[in-house]
């Protein structure tokens, strides 16, 4: 197996990964609300809310490391096809 099918196939279960922990803050935030709870009478409303919090900022960091992991992989990938392509039109 190439080098390039290796980071092809890398490059693609962090892409489904990526793209998984995407759609799961998606669902999250999907009932996130954008209000105050100044009174104790909505105290269930303000627990789920904080629930929900803590669990987007739990995936965060994920989000943001295999995004940058994708990102630099199709840097690599890309450039390792320029480089190909350099040396076979020289």
């Amino acid at each position: 197996m190439s080098t390039i099918t290796l980071f092809i196939i890398i490059w693609a279960v962090m892409a489904a990964c990526f793209l998984a922990l995407i759609a799961y803050q998606g669902q999250l935030t999907r009932y996130e609300e954008d209000q105050l709870f100044l009174s104790d009478n909505n105290s269930h409303e303000q627990i789920l809310q904080q629930e929900i919090v803590r669990k987007v900022n739990r995936i965060g960091p994920a989000v943001r490391i295999l995004g940058g992991l994708c990102g630099l992989l199709t840097m690599g990938i890309v450039g390792s096809f320029a480089w190909d392509a350099w040396t076979h039109i020289r």
